[in-house]
């Protein structure tokens, strides 16, 4: 059975979905300004794979992934380029789209915007003020009251007065407690028309918290089986999440609670202000995609994440150690034989809170098997591979990739060629210098009874 590790139970529990077979799964998707970082890469990945698995358990899956199109930060930058708030959403969504195809990340069931669910969010703040849960503040705002919601605290781990003494206090905020957040801010004059809607209380634009409440009872229903995102949405996001929907319907709102850990590069936390951020792009520019992916999943997905080009190299070594073993096997889509030994450890593992370490660990395993000559395990540990979005590429092709930059492939097979005639002219001599400065330029060379291959390295 899938044991799934419940962020607002900590602990380990037996995954049983609210409709056998059926899994209603939400994860909070880009806010849309800037480009994607490894963070957000992360995040995607991770829910990539575990929706992949539950696929692969047999459940029917509606798996939905948002996008926030209305923010702050977005208003700031559109105003910054003389732009509309569409215009700049729409070409973020479009390098988010073409990032994520990259790395393997399949397309969510729903993707919603915010701005295509405000009459939803301003029923769900209506309900909240009828039951005493919010309140219109003096500067036009709409906030919640925390303190009304018994239990607020509960994913964080924290008791109010613990995160009263953590929180500043700005002056003027209109709120009747610093831990309210605001579910409707009043229209600015200075904000474009485009990010301001009719409400009861006036014009104006939702807060960012009650977006995925709103989209999530829309297309899920009030209760539903698995949240996921990053582990900085954990407080205040999520947990404001929860008070919200479950103050509006009086139904708790999801089963499973699930955070994937944060990015660290060179042992320090990712940030702009260290001046270690990267972007996907950056890091696709150097490494191939399914790299990337590889070295994502390669952690467990609630453990600290290291990046540095060291990582990433060790992971394309790994990744190539698989596809070397899957050279001359049949094309074709291999299907799983889940009877089979290998197969059943690979389903432990990941049964197991998605242990895709272990699961990996099985693929070099069947991977060792295949070069000592057992070749028919070739289609298990490609079948395996593509569980995780992994090894489905022709395997000459993925090893004549990501190396020997600016050497165009002819050119490698012209120095091969001419490597070939010195050796027949028994000019070994010659032959191992093609062969040498081949492999400075990072091209791989593999002699064999069928004649010599070749891989960048």
């Amino acid at each position: 059975m899938l044991r799934i590790y419940n962020t607002l139970a900590r602990e380990k529990q037996d995954f049983v979905p609210l409709r056998p077979g059926s899994v209603g799964m939400y994860v909070c998707g880009i806010t849309v300004y800037d480009y994607c970082h490894l963070g957000h890469g992360r995040m995607m990945v991770v829910f990539d794979m575990v929706r992949r698995w539950l696929l692969a358990s047999g459940f029917d899956v509606t798996y939905v992934r948002n996008i926030t199109d209305i923010d702050d930060k977005i208003i700031r930058r559109a105003v910054e380029n003389g732009e509309t708030i569409g215009e700049l959403t729409a070409r973020f969504i479009r390098y988010m789209d073409e990032d994520l195809e990259a790395l393997g990340v399949q397309k969510p069931d729903h993707e919603p915007r915010a701005t295509q669910y405000v009459p939803q969010m301003l029923d769900l703040i209506g309900r909240l003020e009828r039951k005493g849960l919010a309140y219109k503040a003096a500067g036009g705002d709409v906030n919640y009251a925390v303190r009304k919601f018994p239990g607020y605290g509960r994913l964080s781990g924290k008791s109010l007065d613990e995160l009263r003494a953590g929180e500043r206090v700005e002056v003027d905020t209109g709120k009747s407690d610093p831990l309210d957040f605001v579910l409707w801010k009043s229209a600015k004059d200075a904000e474009p028309e485009e990010v301001k809607w009719d409400s009861q209380w006036g014009r104006g634009r939702p807060g960012w918290h009650i977006e995925c409440s709103a989209m999530s009872c829309a297309l899920l229903g009030e209760t539903f089986d698995i949240h996921g995102g990053g582990q900085d949405l954990q407080f205040p996001h999520h947990e404001n999440e929860i008070a919200q929907t479950e103050g509006a319907t009086g139904k708790r709102f999801v089963n499973t609670w699930m955070h994937n850990g944060f990015v660290r590069v060179d042992d320090e936390k990712m940030s702009k202000s260290l001046g270690n951020f990267f972007t996907l792009r950056d890091i696709l520019r150097e490494f191939d995609a399914e790299v990337v992916r590889f070295f994502l999943l390669r952690a467990h997905y609630r453990s600290p994440l290291n990046h540095s080009d060291a990582h990433l190299q060790d992971a394309k070594g790994a990744l190539t150690r698989l596809y070397t073993a899957l050279k001359g096997a049949p094309a074709g889509d291999a299907k799983v034989d889940w009877d089979e030994a290998y197969a059943r450890r690979f389903k432990a593992a990941m049964d197991d809170d998605f242990g895709t370490p272990e699961a990996l660990a099985v693929l070099f395993d069947l991977a060792n098997e295949v070069n000592r000559g057992r070749r028919e395990l070739a289609g298990q540990l490609r079948a395996l591979g593509g569980v995780l979005g992994l090894l489905q590429r022709d395997p000459q092709a993925f090893l004549q990739a990501g190396g020997g930059e600016g050497l165009p492939d002819a050119e490698i097979q012209r120095r091969i060629d001419a490597r070939l005639a010195a050796r027949k002219a028994k000019n070994y001599a010659e032959a191992d210098r093609i062969r040498q400065e081949l492999a400075r330029m990072g091209v791989i060379l593999e002699d064999a009874a069928g004649g010599t291959t070749w891989r960048r390295g």
